[in-house]
């Protein structure tokens, strides 16, 4: 198996240059949900402000935040992901903050890991899941943080008068 570079659905990207995409081990835990589930992902970074991580995150003793919509609990309980692994050495950090990584060349991958539950996944990895009925509130006030963040698949999030 093989993947092979392709055009970058996200318009701020550059379209003439083809990639293949790899998330760094930290930020895996963002990518534990059905494909197209929107979702809003936080965590403290070092520069994080104290008020910014107790209002996000609290006390809970974790490391980072996934936020879903109710209607993707369920499709989240009846997925199945794999996970591919890289060489690293033709990757290119993109994205510090989302550990986004690319490559133009054609990557062959290196392991594979079956996970069948996506819930068990992410607390293994000590992250809070939360279900919300509009993640756009959340999105808003996430995004004007000190945290890290990435708002994955948001166009398909219910309208923010919807709840």
């Amino acid at each position: 198996m093989s993947f092979e570079p392709r055009r970058p659905s996200r318009q701020d990207l550059d379209q003439s240059i083809k990639l293949v995409w790899a998330i760094n081990e930290a930020r895996l835990v963002n990518f534990l949900t059905p494909r197209d589930c929107p979702r809003v992902t936080f965590y403290a970074r070092q520069n994080s402000r104290v008020e910014d991580v107790e209002k996000f995150l609290g006390n809970t003793g974790v490391d980072s935040v996934i936020a879903i919509e109710h209607g993707w609990f369920r499709k989240m309980m009846d997925t199945k992901l794999t996970i591919y692994e890289f060489n690293p050495t033709d990757f290119i950090l993109q994205d510090e903050i989302a550990g986004y990584y690319v490559s133009t060349k054609p990557q062959v991958p290196i392991g594979v890991t079956a996970v069948d539950d996506l819930f068990a996944a992410i607390f293994e990895r000590n992250t809070e899941l939360r279900v919300l009925p509009n993640l756009w509130q959340l999105c808003d006030a996430v995004k004007s943080s000190s945290l890290g963040y990435s708002m994955c698949r948001m166009r398909n999030a219910l309208p923010s008068n919807l709840n």
